[in-house]
């Protein structure tokens, strides 16, 4: 964009998870309306802004050093502001931890960056970080043909090692017609597959007194906004799934079936312990399958939670082998400040843990490339994303993602022929790797 004399400019620094996303789009979206320019030198910026992820101490000590960098580099006259999560939790704290910090904004106000800077720059040093709120995001600049749309915020349970009810608050559903208000504005700049996401997508609508609250708003959904191909669901709460859940994705064909659900351990006395559903997560898995036998699975789970002994990490790797999943994500336990576990007694080494991650990566990557396997020889749809830099030499002319991957968490399609961005095409799938597939456009 072409700057102005005298025209603001701030520079957004991203981190954490695609709600965390969400937020950050929708201040810069602000600051843009306001009549900022993005730069993505931070040298050429009278603002800078990192939007903080708190959620486990690796993203706590990415979203210091990131602060740091750019508050020792900073020039007399820029600002620094610190948002989002890692802000609402340690609020003036991460300030005095911060030198150069000029302002704080939490993560349940990004709807007031415009106004915090107005502050800033009028000489306060404010930190705001409540009240808690759903805010109606301004339509935002579509940077590809996903977008992802917050329905929720906040969390109700009590898992003994999350820390995001002490940052987020309580569960908060957006209300269904802001839902459909922000999905069509994206449809409408070009979007082709709209990611629903927030900390437990099947508990949407509780608040307001709904049954089986997000059945119902994927029903006013597309309905109502017939143009666009794909909706994805993440973040399924495996507690919280109901039979018309089910039923709801397999009768809607832009429903794509695909389920993220955060199981994170599959044996009853850890799953106890982590104050987690404990069902069996086979049978969860049993009722999506057979009303889509199709169905792509995707989970996370944590390894060397305290007191995980190896006879419960052993049913975890036997579960892997049972349950088949196409996707899956594995952390170490994090002790977080705040939260049950972290004063928990036995708590498992680093090496133990390191150790276990390596085993359970092991066992999912043959999973994996199995799983992968049996989709050559099958013409799936691709929704191509971006054009393969030296297409000569890799042999591939664009890259995309079919419904059995989720934007950034999972596996690529590389297509040999060239298709425009944003288009969504048959590829005959010809060959399968760990987490990726190749394949080629499919004749009419």
């Amino acid at each position: 964009m072409i700057r102005t004399p005298g025209q603001p400019t701030f520079y957004l620094r991203q981190l954490g998870c695609p709600k965390n996303v969400v937020d950050g789009e929708n201040m810069a979206e602000i600051l843009r309306q306001r009549g900022y320019v993005e730069v993505d030198d931070p040298k050429q910026a009278d603002t800078l802004i990192v939007n903080t992820c708190g959620f486990i101490k690796a993203a706590e000590e990415e979203s210091l050093q990131a602060l740091r960098t750019l508050g020792t580099d900073k020039r007399k006259s820029q600002k620094l502001i610190a948002a989002g999560c890692l802000a609402q939790r340690w609020g003036d704290r991460l300030g005095a931890a911060v030198p150069g910090v000029d302002g704080l904004l939490g993560a349940m106000r990004w709807s007031e960056i415009d106004r915090l800077l107005d502050a800033v720059r009028s000489g306060i040093r404010p930190t705001w970080i409540g009240p808690e709120e759903i805010a109606l995001a301004p339509p935002r600049v579509a940077r590809g043909p996903s977008a992802y749309l917050k329905i929720a915020d906040g969390c109700d349970h009590t898992c003994a090692f999350c820390a995001i009810p002490l940052i987020k608050g309580k569960h908060r559903s957006k209300p269904i017609e802001m839902i459909v208000r922000e999905a069509r504005q994206l449809v409408a700049r070009g979007v082709r597959e709209i990611v629903l996401v927030s900390q437990d997508s099947s508990g949407y609508g509780k608040d307001f007194g709904l049954r089986d609250g997000l059945a119902t708003m994927l029903d006013r959904l597309v309905e109502e906004v017939p143009d666009v191909p794909w909706i994805r669901v993440m973040y399924v709460y495996p507690g919280t799934i109901t039979d018309r859940l089910v039923e709801t994705f397999a009768r809607h064909p832009r429903i794509v079936k695909y389920v993220d659900m955060p199981l994170q351990h599959a044996d009853r006395d850890a799953l106890a312990r982590m104050r987690r559903p404990r069902q069996d997560p086979l049978d969860v898995i049993r009722r999506f399958r057979e009303a889509m036998p199709d169905i792509a699975m995707r989970s996370t789970f944590i390894v060397g939670f305290p007191g995980e002994t190896e006879e419960e990490f052993g049913r975890l790797l036997a579960f892997f082998g049972e349950a088949q999943l196409d996707r899956v994500g594995v952390f170490q336990y994090s002790p977080e400040d705040g939260t049950l576990a972290a004063k928990m007694d036995q708590q498992v080494s680093t090496r133990v843990k390191e150790r276990r991650y390596r085993r359970a990566m092991e066992t999912l990557q043959a999973i994996s490339i199995e799983r992968n396997a049996q989709q050559i020889g099958r013409t799936l749809d691709v929704l191509v994303e971006g054009v393969v830099e030296n297409p000569s030499e890799t042999g591939f002319a664009v890259v995309g993602r079919t419904y059995r991957d989720a934007p950034e968490i999972d596996g690529m399609v590389f297509v040999r022929q060239h298709s425009e961005p944003g288009t969504i095409v048959p590829v005959r799938i010809t060959e399968a790797m760990a987490y990726d597939l190749v394949g080629e456009v499919a004749a009419a």
